[in-house]
């Protein structure tokens, strides 16, 4: 329930500029939309279970949160499509979401990398695995094991293994 109080909070505060472009893909792929929709319910709520403490600030729940996010929205768009254009719509869709929802430069920076982890971890796994029979469990010990590497970051000039998690706090 949280959830959609949260989702329809944010949509109230878009401009109208921002909410045609919101509804704009959501025109264009309705079904890369709702599957969007969906992985952020999905991480949303095993994030909010696995870190209850974390998962809506900006600590170890809040990266595994968004490499979740990527890896099920990848999961979801590549049993309807190629995972090139999985890859595609995801990086896009994760981007906007944060140019939509802008926050300080060094939360910004920890959202896209964690973001860039799932996507990678997601197509690291897809030579071993045909991607029509990807679940969920499949990244979810392993994303744990990388929120337990998490590494913390306090300045966004800071450099960081691009397949390590980072979180601020």
């Amino acid at each position: 329930m949280r959830f959609i109080s949260i989702f329809f909070r944010a949509l109230r505060s878009l401009t109208f500029r921002k909410l045609f472009r919101v509804f704009s893909i959501g025109i264009k792929h309705p079904i890369f939309a709702f599957l969007y929709t969906y992985a952020s319910l999905k991480a949303f709520g095993k994030a909010k279970e696995l870190y209850p403490n974390s998962s809506t600030n900006s600590g170890i729940g809040n990266a595994f949160r968004h490499a979740y996010w990527c890896c099920l929205m990848m999961m979801y768009f590549c049993k309807i499509s190629s995972p090139e254009k999985a890859l595609k719509w995801c990086q896009k869709l994760t981007d906007m979401h944060e140019e939509l929802f802008p926050n300080k430069a060094l939360e910004t920076k920890m959202d896209l990398h964690n973001n860039r982890v799932g996507m990678d971890y997601f197509m690291s796994l897809l030579q071993g695995v045909h991607r029509q029979f990807f679940e969920s469990s499949f990244f979810i010990e392993e994303l744990q094991k990388k929120a337990k590497d998490a590494v913390l970051i306090t300045s966004a000039d800071e450099e960081v293994d691009k397949t390590k998690l980072i979180y601020l706090e």
